[in-house]
């Protein structure tokens, strides 16, 4: 291509999901000349949860980006995430054709609008235009992350080894972290890290429970590491970068995909299931059967694997079906 690839990552915004859309648009550029352009999607109050197909631009909010205002469509729409679907289903009609159109996840809508479905296996969705990747595609690569390290050295370099990464997250329609059951698993992190003479790296999720963090933090508090309260720049690519083990509760599958794309040991901590665990189990399978991730058993023994890449699959995948086309 004699001018680079124009993408267009679209969502609402939220970290967790725009990071899926965003890391697949830059895997792309890193195989391209590409321009990356953030919009983001999102729909007011009174109008948030109508049906995808109901909603016009016209329900958009303020600051929203708005498709009537578009003169040049992109290249490359890469969207994920409820909002972005009745903008999405209709890129193609919009454009001319001019777009291609790729969403992230299972939209569960008008699946036959998109040129391609990027959605994790652990979903179980199949057809002509979907590709399945273990796990969900993310922003993180060993480049990345060690550029990353530098920012937070002073706070990180001096901890000894092995250094435990730890991610929590929290309270969600599958699972759940009541204080009792968050004391107890960090009780066993306390142990597995003392035993080891290590150090801990903590992160926590905006979904955490204020009682599930008061309870790990009061335990975990005393080890030598670090657990981030939240304030400041966001310190979890560099803590992945200086791990040796990294930890993640069961609950989230961005976590879990982003944990093995390091190399490293990452164990599995058990939440409150809230009901049968699905596709959750199934994604864990996948990372066991690839030698990334075990269930946390409270040791920290360590062992080898090839770090996950299904972000690059991916964005190789969609490169190829955008110069097909």
């Amino acid at each position: 291509m004699s001018a680079p690839l124009s993408i267009w990552v679209v969502s609402d915004g939220r970290t967790g999901i725009q990071n899926q859309a965003l890391g697949l648009a830059e895997a792309v550029a890193r195989l391209t000349p590409a321009d990356v352009d953030v919009k983001h999607v999102r729909w007011r109050p009174a109008f948030d949860r109508l049906p995808s197909a109901l909603k016009t631009p016209a329900m958009l909010a303020p600051g929203s980006f708005d498709p009537r205002t578009v003169s040049e469509w992109p290249d490359l729409w890469i969207a994920t995430g409820r909002a972005s679907l009745p903008l999405s289903a209709r890129v193609r009609d919009w454009s001319g054709g001019r777009t291609f159109v790729v969403q992230t996840q299972d939209p569960r809508w008008k699946n036959d609008r998109y040129d391609l479905i990027v959605a994790p296996a652990h979903d179980g969705l199949s057809g002509a235009n979907v590709l399945s990747i273990t796990g969900s595609p993310h922003r993180i690569t060993p480049q990345r992350l060690a550029e990353a390290a530098p920012a937070f050295a002073a706070r990180i370099a001096p901890l000894p080894r092995p250094r435990v990464a730890v991610m929590v997250g929290g309270a969600s329609a599958a699972f759940d972290l009541p204080p009792a059951h968050a004391a107890d698993l960090a009780e066993r992190i306390a142990a597995a890290v003392t035993t080891a003479g290590g150090s801990l790296l903590l992160t926590y999720s905006r979904r955490t429970p204020e009682a599930a963090k008061a309870a790990m933090t009061s335990r975990l508090s005393a080890l030598p590491g670090w657990i981030w309260d939240g304030t400041g720049d966001n310190p979890l690519f560099a803590m992945l970068d200086a791990a040796d083990h990294v930890l993640v509760t069961e609950d989230s599958a961005n976590m879990a995909t982003e944990a093995a794309s390091t190399g490293k040991p990452v164990h599995i901590l058990p939440m409150i299931a809230r009901k049968a665990p699905g596709k959750f189990a199934r994604l864990h399978a996948d990372l066991q059967a690839r030698g990334a991730a075990r269930p946390f058993d409270g040791t920290l023994a360590p062992w080898t694997y090839a770090p996950l890449n299904e972000t690059e699959r991916a964005a190789r995948a969609v490169l190829e079906a955008v110069r097909s086309r």
